[in-house]
């Protein structure tokens, strides 16, 4: 290690990878969890990992606009200590690129920036090197468990991507992180195809060997206020040793409809049960280790639950629905937006793409089947919130949405804005030079800022009564 005036030269890889920050900033945060009895108030600073283009930032901190150099305006005081962001497909860091402009990171002796960052593949990142900090947050990669990739082709938590899972075990181990926040897709609590819920439940047993609680909740943005239908699996997990861990005096049934972060922020009907989606106390801790639950496990997992100890109960809940959203509010209301008007063959390839269809097809073991799909709404309605988006919109394909425009009512893509407006960012947020197919990619890969935002005020709740 070598120290360059105020910054720490780490080298990572034989390509000298640099992550900055000031040594002052780790030594003070680093007191203040060895001496945690000097100081009352746990303080809320947070690493991102898979930042992407920083939408846990964005929620936390209530971001809404940037000012005229291009820099977020925050409106709360989450201290981003250190965030992690690579993609490994692409040569040009757009995503990383994006986050660095917005969040103005660059070497500075201003003490408000924060500085220490890394634009590295996390698995060559040393554990040690990553600051103190009480609350980690990320929506892990997910293309192992998306609903985009057939059956056959899910890998799971022994994916390439779903091993980055075992990054964030490696990071909790080392730093002892008090509490923690991930998204990843609905399905994750279904993976793999072949034995379902195992991933997730691999997932809790290394957050309970790890010395955790977890809750949980699949929450789909539209049924509580937002623009899109979007089901993504939310993961809170907390350290038992904890003042916040006095929740599990409750009951699991009374967290998960009253006490826990979820129910207080997305509440559900009271005493909704269906008897054939419940699974109650199931023990995790039989398995003698995650290697065996690999080779054995057989449970499920439904969009609401809990892990007390070892112990798990879920079972799926109703929410209490709200006003949504709808795509004519988040509808850009102006002139000129010929360039995303559809052609004709494009038009025709979308009445087809909509259409419903049986079609017989064969497995690989050679048995045939019959695969359909029903009649999708053209173009979708402006009276509804948008659909999930993927990371493929504005392409020629099922899932892309397509909308009159306000000014001509011709039929067209959603612009780059609306995009942005279905996940709750700001108007423009990736407007950093990026291509405008990467605008839409990484909104696709984005979460609903909007959710982050909601639990907000009872993180930092949690957080400043530790």
């Amino acid at each position: 290690m070598k120290i360059i005036k105020n910054k720490v030269l780490i080298d990572l890889t034989q390509s000298a990878i640099i992550c900055y920050s000031k040594t002052s900033q780790i030594r003070n945060v680093g007191h203040f969890f060895n001496n945690r009895k000097e100081i009352r108030k746990m303080r809320r600073d947070v690493i991102e990992l898979f930042a992407g283009v920083g939408g846990f930032r964005v929620g936390l901190n209530d971001i809404h606009r940037f000012d005229e150099h291009g820099i977020a305006i925050e409106n709360r005081d989450w201290n981003f200590v250190w965030s992690n962001q690579w993609e490994p497909s692409t040569k040009v860091q757009h995503a990383f690129e994006c986050y660095k402009k917005r969040f103005d990171l660059h070497e500075s002796d201003d003490k408000n920036n924060p500085l220490y960052w890394c634009n590295k593949d996390i698995s060559t990142v040393p554990a040690n090197i990553i600051p103190e900090h009480s609350l980690l947050v990320g929506g892990f990669p997910c293309q192992d468990y998306s609903v985009a990739r057939s059956l056959s082709g899910e890998k799971g938590i022994e994916g390439k991507k779903g091993v980055l899972f075992w990054d964030i075990a490696r990071i909790l181990k080392e730093k002892h992180t008090p509490f923690v926040l991930l998204e990843n897709v609905d399905r994750l609590l279904k993976s793999p195809a072949s034995q379902r819920g195992r991933d997730f439940g691999i997932m809790l047993r290394t957050f309970h060997d790890l010395g955790y609680n977890v809750e949980w909740r699949v929450i789909n943005a539209a049924e509580y206020g937002c623009a899109q239908k979007r089901r993504r699996t939310f993961i809170f997990a907390w350290k038992k040793n904890l003042n916040y861990n006095s929740i599990s005096q409750y009951t699991p049934f009374q967290i998960m409809y009253n006490e826990g972060i979820f129910a207080r922020n997305f509440p559900i009907e009271q005493n909704q049960i269906n008897r054939n989606k419940l699974n109650q106390d199931v023990d995790l801790r039989k398995y003698k280790d995650t290697v065996e639950m690999t080779e054995n496990f057989k449970s499920q997992f439904y969009n609401t639950g809990v892990m007390i100890d070892g112990v798990v109960n879920t079972f799926e809940s109703i929410p209490i629905i709200e006003p949504f959203i709808s795509l004519r509010e988040i509808r850009e209301e102006r002139e000129g937006l010929n360039e995303y008007f559809l052609t004709e063959v494009q038009r025709d390839k979308f009445e087809v793409l909509r259409d419903g269809k049986r079609v017989p097809r064969t497995r690989p073991n050679g048995e045939t089947y019959i695969y359909s799909e029903g009649k999708m709404e053209f173009p979708d309605s402006l009276d509804l919130p948008g659909r999930t988006m993927l990371t493929s919109e504005a392409s020629i394909n099922r899932s892309t949405h397509v909308i009159k425009d306000w000014a001509t009512d011709n039929l067209r893509f959603i612009t780059p804005i609306e995009a942005e407006k279905l996940q709750s960012f700001p108007e423009d947020w990736t407007n950093t030079g990026m291509p405008q197919k990467r605008r839409y990619f990484m909104m696709g890969n984005a979460l609903v800022t909007q959710i982050i935002n909601r639990l907000e005020k009872t993180l930092s709740n949690i957080i400043e009564n530790e």
